[in-house]
């Protein structure tokens, strides 16, 4: 008997010793996944596809080493694209209307590429410029990434020493925030060697304010230009160097992360692959194409596309066939082998196929770009344009030559795509109705800007672009500042509000309440520090400037389940206003 039993456990630990060995063989041979993302960095900006006016290699490596495509596309502007790396989905789909005021958004049904990832093993992060939702659960660290540090607006003010975050908690970084983000997921990946993971890296730049160190600026500063816009007249040469020494910065960055896969000898078994959110931010070079940001022409909409994997990818391979950033999210699920566990149709296909030279031939399929109420598609051969308008993108990639009344049949089976399109894609109320989320039970922080807010009477923006604003002007007791919210989960929530005060309007008193609760504070302190960022501009921004804020704790109050509005007002006012307002912070207790 004794034998028996012994017998049986040893076949049982020979059993478990299996599992574990092929558990962790399964574990070490699936692939790393890095995927590197520019913030208004245009097609033409990258020394691979004919700009002579920078040196990107360590970027333009990724291509020669791997593959490189030809016609990738994504959307015109920034939440739109992110969205759909993310998702897999056309934007619209999935909630987004708009770049701020929480229209970047997409639904919390909509499963993610981090969440994919993570369920099967992978350690996920995110460094950068997030732009896809602030309060949890579209914060990062819901949407499937274990660690976030960066931002989640869809610009910031200051380049250097910026005030971020880390997984919820504002923090202060340290130097450039390209260069900062970068030394971020160099961490990242020392502490996950053994690991495999997927690591995010939404690089900022080259978006404005234009600012950048000044090493790069001595280079780009009086430089002289080769290559110019099709319109010269209408380019800002001040603005083009700026976001071209911008880009040779994070050409430096993305040869640290180059590096450092040489170094931890994972660089055969991990895909990295660097795109675009949109086109070029600017008139500028951009290989004749037309448009720019914003645009659903070719050139607001086309954008690089390398991705290396020595393992299984031949260096050199040249993609022609279209592809789309709702591409990315099946295509890096194939590569790793991962079955998606997403419910809802995807739009994008996988390109596995292409990238192994499996399949060469060009895929006949349609890909759509939309922002602000226009329609653009694009086939293989053809673009039909916002206007109706149709362009043989292969003898005139310029769309200089409307050819719709000489390829009527063409031009009217693909009018009726964009109307299948509109009718399928696009929701019936494109206003965003969405409250902001408040409180979840797994999260403790909910940060609530001036960015998501409204405001009634006096109360005024520091900049018309909301992202990186604060609230100034607050000068009479009938002014107020409020968020539209949702409660997830009744709790008791410590408050703490970023403030400026000048000395001659300390005394204020500040009132936060919600539905029957409400709390007041009085301002005992003054702190009036100056804007700043036009020292580390390279030229006049358009957006706001920024400053520092000091943090007043509130107090207590108790939020119960459900929706209402979340209102600042004062009650008293000593001096000639309140307070400039940038963030409140909500921290479960």
């Amino acid at each position: 008997m004794l034998i028996c039993r012994y017998f049986i456990f040893i076949c049982i630990l020979l059993i478990d010793f299996s599992v574990f060995s092929q558990s962790k063989k399964h574990k070490t041979d699936r692939p790393n996944i890095i995927i590197l993302l520019s913030d208004d960095q245009g097609w033409g900006d990258l020394s691979i596809n004919g700009n002579r006016n920078l040196q990107t290699p360590n970027i333009d490596n990724i291509g020669k080493k791997g593959a490189q495509f030809t016609n990738f596309y994504v959307q015109p502007v920034c939440s739109p694209t992110r969205a759909e790396l993310l998702t897999g989905r056309y934007h619209p789909r999935s909630g987004v209307v708009g770049t701020s005021k929480g229209g970047e958004r997409f639904n919390i049904d909509e499963t993610t590429l981090a969440d994919e990832f993570k369920k099967a093993g992978y350690a996920t992060a995110a460094f950068g410029k997030w732009h896809s939702g602030m309060q949890y659960p579209y914060h990062p660290n819901g949407r499937g990434f274990d660690t976030f540090y960066g931002f989640c607006s869809g610009h910031w003010g200051d380049y250097f020493d910026a005030p971020l975050e880390r997984n919820g908690e504002i923090v202060k970084g340290k130097g450039f925030t390209a260069d900062d983000f970068t030394t971020e997921a160099l961490s990242f990946m020392d502490k996950h060697k053994k690991d495999p993971f997927l690591l995010y890296v939404p690089f900022n730049t080259p978006h404005s304010p234009m600012q950048v160190p000044e090493a790069y600026w001595k280079k780009f500063k009086n430089k002289p230009l080769i290559l110019r816009a099709e319109q010269p007249e209408k380019e800002n040469l001040d603005f083009t160097r700026a976001a071209l020494a911008m880009c040779e910065n994070i050409d430096w960055n993305v040869g640290r992360i180059m590096q450092k896969v040489r170094e931890m000898g994972i660089e055969d078994n991990t895909v990295i692959l660097y795109f675009c959110d949109n086109g070029p931010n600017a008139i500028r070079w951009n290989g004749k194409m037309k448009g720019i940001k914003a645009s659903t022409d070719e050139g607001g909409v086309r954008s690089p596309l390398l991705i290396q994997f020595p393992k299984k990818i031949k260096a050199g391979t040249k993609i022609k066939t279209i592809a789309g950033a709702i591409d990315l999210l099946p295509t890096l699920l194939d590569l790793a082998k991962i079955k998606s566990q997403i419910s809802k149709p995807l739009d994008g296909i996988s390109l596995k196929p292409q990238l192994l030279s499996e399949n060469t031939k060009l895929i006949d399929r349609q890909i759509f770009a939309y922002w602000a109420g226009k329609v653009s598609l694009r086939t293989q051969q053809y673009r039909l344009d916002s206007e109706g308008k149709l362009f043989d993108m292969v003898k005139d990639p310029s769309q200089k030559t409307d050819i719709s009344q000489q390829n009527i049949e063409i031009t009217t089976n693909l009018k009726q795509a964009v109307i299948d399109w509109k009718k399928a894609v696009l929701p019936v109320d494109l206003a965003d109705k969405r409250p902001f989320t408040v409180g979840h039970k797994d999260y403790k922080i909910t940060q609530l800007p001036a960015r998501d807010a409204q405001t009634i009477g006096c109360i005024v923006r520091s900049s018309q672009h909301p992202n990186c604003s604060f609230f100034t002007n607050w000068k009479t007791l009938d002014d107020a500042i409020l968020w539209e919210v949702e409660v997830l989960e009744t709790g008791n929530f410590e408050v703490e509000m970023y403030y400026t005060c000048r000395t001659q309007d300390v005394g204020a008193v500040i009132q936060l309440s919600y539905n029957q609760q409400q709390i007041e504070t009085a301002i005992t302190e003054a702190y009036d520090p100056p804007l700043k960022g036009m020292e580390n501009d390279r030229i006049p921004r358009i957006e706001s400037y920024v400053k520092e804020f000091k943090i007043v704790k509130m107090g207590q109050i108790i939020l119960n389940k459900g929706q209402g509005k979340l209102t600042l007002k004062a009650t008293q006012i000593k001096g000639e206003q309140a307070v400039d307002f940038r963030t409140l912070v909500l921290r479960r207790l």
